[in-house]
């Protein structure tokens, strides 16, 4: 029912949206006589910021459409290599030929948590002049007909490793914030069955490997309330109109509005600050907003089954380092990876996974030699700051590019 009311609101909304976005123009655009009214700045502004508040977020292109590499900019072409019901593994095709025989493979897997896989945006493209990526492109539950039937966490595991064993045992794995713990279970399990397939290094950034460590406001939420809370309050069914008519979900807009809820006067403060900028004419500042925010304001619908076996193995139960989860019937034990160099990150910062969260991950994994192990604290850095913005372009980026290429 509370999926099917935020639908009337949208449905209501979109006109509103549709007007404003006009008027907006109308006080604004060069052309139109209206923009040379006394007044017109701020009107046109608190028409665009009612446009923003009240439109509809798809989700965002990647739009990487080249690369700088050897000084010279090169073509990049999106290509899905695999299909499957709930995720897409997209590789960034490079130019033929721009780059040197034998650039590192990396299977970078995004977080299935709310946003969408692009949020990775500025990761993929800070990685892309050095290597060939691949990355974990999550498909909307709500646009998975029900008859594919659930995904639980268990799934994800398995997809991780149908994707290793497609990239071949050269790749490196790298999973930011949520799919660190799955990506262990999976390369744990591969290891423990002697695959041949076992990638060569694993990065693991801002992760919630073990939610005991520095418990944050998220980590307090999922124990404070019995899963029976979750279960009965945060799953709804997609309407009918949808693809995914009847599926259960953690519906997007649910997670978005608990985003917002952590900070609500910083979101409060960049709305009033994009209307300033606005009037001011500084349109730098204003396309910054815009651009963060048509990121931030795009969700995904997760299913059910996977959002409530989170709450329960990851934060309440704390399977994977406790040594109790089992997939399968085989037990997930980290101690059996003895080849795949690792290297985990930590924001000072981060406001998500807290410090030593991530890190839980050198301990667990005790069969890899100290010396193919290593862990960076990245100052002064929050969540997103691990795999976004200067910090990461600039610091993480080149250490993860020295560490993978000495693990090759």
């Amino acid at each position: 029912m509370l999926y099917d009311l935020h639908e009337l609101q949208r449905a209501f909304l979109t006109p509103l949206a549709a007007f404003t976005d006009t008027g907006s123009q109308i006080f604004s655009h060069p052309y139109s006589p209206f923009a040379y009214t006394p007044v017109s700045r701020q009107i046109a502004a608190t028409y665009e910021l009612v446009h923003r508040l009240g439109k509809d977020y798809e989700k965002p292109a990647w739009g990487l459409p080249a690369t700088e590499i050897g000084g010279r900019q090169v073509a990049v072409t999106e290509e899905t290599v695999v299909r499957k019901p709930f995720c897409n593994l997209i590789h960034f095709k490079r130019e033929r030929g721009a780059n040197p025989a034998g650039d590192p493979r990396i299977l970078l897997a995004a977080p299935l948590s709310g946003h969408h896989s692009t949020l990775l945006r500025d990761t993929v493209r800070a990685l892309l002049p050095d290597h060939e990526i691949y990355v974990t492109d999550w498909v909307d539950a709500r646009m998975v007909p029900a008859a594919d039937g659930p995904f639980h966490l268990n799934d994800y595991v398995r997809y991780v490793q149908e994707f290793i064993r497609f990239l071949g045992p050269d790749v490196h794995v790298v999973s930011v914030c949520q799919p660190t713990v799955p990506v262990l279970a999976a390369i744990s399990l591969m290891a423990s069955n002697n695959e041949p397939c076992l990638p060569r290094s694993m990065v693991m950034m801002g992760g919630p490997i073990d939610t005991r460590e520095s418990p944050t406001q998220v980590n307090r939420l999922a124990t404070t309330k019995p899963y029976s809370w979750f279960e009965d309050n945060l799953i709804h069914r997609v309407p009918a109109r949808f693809p995914g008519g009847g599926r259960p979900v953690y519906p997007g807009f649910l997670q978005h509005t608990g985003f917002v809820a952590m900070n609500p006067d910083r979101h409060l403060r960049s709305h009033y600050d994009f209307y300033l900028h606005l009037l001011k004419g500084d349109n730098d500042d204003a396309e910054a907003h815009r651009q963060f925010y048509n990121e931030y304001n795009a969700v995904l619908d997760m299913p059910a089954e996977f959002y409530l076996d989170t709450i329960k193995v990851v934060f309440q139960e704390h399977q994977l380092p406790s040594g109790t989860w089992e997939i399968d019937g085989q037990k997930v034990d980290p101690s059996a990876i003895t080849s795949v160099a690792l290297l985990t990150i930590e924001g000072e910062f981060d406001d998500i996974s807290g410090q030593g969260q991530t890190r839980a991950a050198q301990e667990l994994c005790s069969g890899i030699d100290q010396g193919r192990k290593e862990h960076y604290t990245a100052a002064s850095c929050g969540h997103y700051g691990i795999f976004s913005g200067r910090r990461w372009r600039e610091t993480i980026c080149p250490k993860i590019g020295a560490f993978i290429r000495q693990s090759a």
